[in-house]
């Protein structure tokens, strides 16, 4: 057959009807060709248009896929509209505003096409066509990939998409496709893509791959069907619902995704089957809005890259996870907001960086027969409206088992914690909570710890082997029925002292603290500020100070005010209220310590604090390495300074101007509460940089009104500086030489006040130095006199930084 020619061979079985002919252009081949006809197209590049309107086959020659090239320079390279076979051919589009290979009418067999364009779309079928598309590839880095459009449908087999401007596949327009065994893969558009209602697509052992945007995409009333398919590697969500779409996911496996797995919104549904979903930056499962909804059904949620919770559902959302493992992920379930409801059946989580299960905002949770393990906090039912039901479950190597603050409200039923190195099961803040029949076993801490008078409800509850005790009621307020401890307790403080039974026993039902015992060894009591020296003593201390007269004006004043007031009460006359908490801002080394110090001494002289002891602490001190135990933290640094000062240096820390998942917010809330709770018992004063402190009040109001006022701590001017320079020398018995204060002047001048400045720390590390070249220089001597061994000159000064 000549280059260039097309061989029209007529099939029938009768033999007088056999003829062939080549023509010199496919349209004219097509033109005379009838259904059953073979059109084989020698190799060669055909601009042509070509339409196929009766049921021929058309293919290039065997064993030369690819020689055939259809490339006309504008329109549609080929259009299908009959039953007709196409076969090995290399079809090319330059239009882009058109498809490179349009099928709209019959069901015609499309073979081993290899479409490369730069079009709108690379394989266009709409209408009623419903293609046999097999083996086929289609680059096309302009456009969509595939497009099933108005109504079309059809097979796709093996077929593979290497790159798409677009979409890689789209359907709409109530299209329905299937796809079998195919490979989607470099575009710059979503992997799959359905929208609109009745619009379909139907997936089979296909993998989405190297995609940016979202792998699958299903919006707007669209729905579709995948079984055994791969997506990975997207720069968008794994899988996105959107508007009413509706999705299946069977044997699926969606993993390597940056940011959610699957993310579905707006009223869409969900349904998840022996599917995988792995390594994934942001949320395995992110559910959100009304009517939204999630059935997940043995399926593996795993080893998260980012930050985030594994499942996260909010705005009224719905989940079910049954039978599903979900491990490995900083935090395994959230489920947030009034309406939002999660039911976790017969389900594992483990290896839980954070926490398994948190509740907030009024959402409910209910797990049934599951297993939590590894995690810092097993559940933690957070505010108040938050709920639901831990029936039947086992909560294994956490800190916390389970967490009931600001007045939650959950029921647990049956469940075991066992190993928790904090507590079983801790209350707090208002928390409320009902426990029948709960067991806490081999609790690094308490196995109950209730406080802050939450009306918690425990029934038949059991501990065993607790460290520090079964029970720890810090008052009055649960409600506790036949509950039962292994350890024998303790005698409470003001207790009839009576011998106590290694097996303790609750059955009334109001604050039953005697009947259940404290277990926890009595902490030895601070000690006391020497309370001899009378407040003018005191202050003529804080009045030797160097430097500091604003600050010494604004103690006198505050004390002052308590002073008068002690007095007109003593008088029987009403007493001005005074907030005794304070901010302290200014640079370090200016002498805020201390002066906490000597301010909790002045009120323990003055009365009004027990004890006047300081207990000085930063954020490492308060905020725990995972959720619930930031409030523990705080609340036992709190009890320490009972009677005394609370002194926070470098308070801003608390709250991180990026503090979006920082636990800094906890150690904040507890605190304000504390300080409400406790405002005669604890004075709390907060220290730190003047601009880093502005900011932790403006944007923490809470904490702002507990405070009375701010006390701003200047830094040191040079001379303020030999003064304490001074001081130290005479404290350590040594003299400045003539000309050393000069040079310490010029020296402190000279010095730079950047950050790492440290102000009277910079003093005393100076003299320091000093006398380290004075030793260095003297040790040099044979012959030694007084003068020699005391008096620092000016060589003696260390060099500047």
């Amino acid at each position: 057959m000549a280059q260039g020619s097309v061989q029209v061979t007529h099939t029938s079985t009768s033999r007088w009807r056999r003829r062939t002919g080549e023509y010199a252009s496919l349209a004219a081949a097509l033109e005379a060709a009838t259904d059953g006809d073979v059109l084989t197209v020698a190799p060669g590049t055909y601009r042509e248009n070509l339409i196929l309107r009766r049921a021929v086959t058309l293919r290039g020659p065997e064993g030369s896929p690819g020689s055939v090239r259809i490339a006309p320079l504008d329109g549609v390279p080929l259009t299908v509209r009959a039953s007709a076979t196409v076969r090995d051919l290399h079809v090319e589009g330059q239009d882009a505003a058109a498809p490179a290979l349009l099928v709209e009418e019959g069901a015609p067999e499309i073979i081993g096409v290899r479409v490369v364009t730069r079009s709108a779309t690379g394989v266009e079928v709409r209408g009623g066509a419903r293609p046999m598309v097999r083996q086929c590839t289609v680059d096309n880095p302009g456009g969509i990939g595939i497009a099933v459009l108005d109504g079309g449908g059809g097979v796709f087999e093996e077929c593979e998409v290497v790159a798409a401007g677009q979409a890689g596949v789209a359907v709409r327009g109530g299209a329905h496709p299937r796809l079998e065994r195919c490979r989607v893969h470099h575009t710059s558009g979503a992997g799959l893509s359905a929208t609109g209602e009745n619009s379909g697509l139907e997936a089979v052992g296909c993998e989405v791959y190297e995609v940016k945007g979202s792998g699958v995409q299903i919006t707007g009333r669209a729905a579709a069907h995948l079984t055994d398919c791969d997506v990975h590697r997207t720069t968008g969500d794994g899988v996105t619902l959107d508007t009413d779409a509706v999705l299946t996911l069977a044997d699926c496996r969606v993993h390597d995704v940056p940011e959610n797995a699957i993310d579905l919104r707006s009223r869409s549904v969900l349904t998840l089957t022996r599917s995988t979903v792995r390594q994934f930056g942001r949320n395995g499962l992110s559910v959100w809005d009304p009517g939204t909804r999630v059935d997940a059904n043995q399926t593996e949620i795993h080893d998260s890259t980012g930050d985030y919770p594994a499942v996260w559902v909010s705005d009224g959302a719905t989940a079910v996870l049954d039978s599903c493992r979900v491990h490995d992920v900083p935090d395994a379930l959230f489920v947030l907001d009034r309406g939002s409801r999660v039911d976790v059946v017969d389900s594992d989580l483990s290896q839980v960086r954070n926490t398994a299960v948190s509740v907030s905002d009024g959402a409910t949770a209910q797990l049934d027969d599951c297993r939590i393990r590894e995690a810092a906090t097993g559940a933690w039912f957070r505010d108040h409206g938050s709920g639901g039901t831990l029936a039947n479950c086992t909560v294994d190597a956490t800190q916390t088992g389970v967490i009931v603050t600001k007045g939650a409200d959950p029921t647990i039923e049956r469940c075991t914690v066992t190993s928790p190195a904090e507590a079983g099961f801790y209350v707090s803040a208002g928390g409320r909570g009902s426990f029948h029949g709960c067991r806490v076993a081999d609790s690094g801490g308490f196995g109950f710890h209730v406080i802050d008078g939450c009306r918690t409800s425990l029934k038949k509850c059991r501990t065993e082997r607790c460290s520090r005790g079964g029970y720890e009621f810090a008052e009055d307020g649960p409600l506790i029925e036949d509950c039962t401890s292994d350890e024998s307790g303790g005698v409470r403080p003001g207790a009839t002292a009576a011998p106590q039974p290694a097996l303790q026993t609750a059955t009334q039902t109001v604050g039953l603290l005697s009947a259940v015992p404290d277990q926890r060894p009595v902490a030895a009591p601070q000690k006391p500020v020497e309370k001899s020296r009378t407040p003018t003593l005191v202050l003529g201390e804080l009045d030797a100070l160097v430097g500091l007269e604003s600050v010494k004006r604004e103690v006198r004043a505050l004390t002052d005010m308590i002073e008068v007031g002690r007095k007109r009460q003593e008088a029987g006359l009403k007493a001005a209220s005074v907030r005794r908490h304070l901010v302290f801002t200014g640079s370090p080394g200016t002498g805020k310590t201390t002066v906490a110090r000597l301010y909790g001494e002045i009120l323990a002289t003055l009365g009004v604090l027990g004890q006047g002891h300081l207990v000085e602490v930063s954020r490492v001190d308060l905020v725990g390495e995972h959720i619930g135990s930031t409030a523990i933290r705080t609340q036992e640094a709190f009890q320490r300074a009972h009677g005394g000062v609370l002194f926070i240096d470098e308070a801003y820390a608390l709250s991180p101007e990026d503090s979006g998942r920082d636990f800094g917010r906890e150690a904040i809330d507890t605190l304000v509460k504390l300080m409400e709770d406790h405002r005669d018992e604890v004075v709390v004063i907060v220290a730190g940089y003047t601009g880093e402190m502005e900011r932790f009040l403006s944007t923490n109001p809470g904490v702002a009104s507990r405070f009375s006022r701010t006390i701003t701590f200047s830094d040191y001017v040079p001379e303020e500086l030999l003064r304490i320079v001074e001081q130290q020398a005479d404290e350590h018995e040594y003299r400045l030489a003539d000309g050393t204060p000069e040079a310490l002047l010029k020296y402190f001048t000279a010095l730079p006040k950047g950050p790492a400045f440290g102000n009277g720390r910079t003093a005393r590390q100076t003299f320091e130095s000093m006398v380290e070249r004075h030793a260095g220089r003297v040790a040099q001597l044979d012959a030694l006199d007084t003068d020699a061994l005391t008096l620092l000159y000016p060589e003696d000064l260390p060099e500047l930084p």
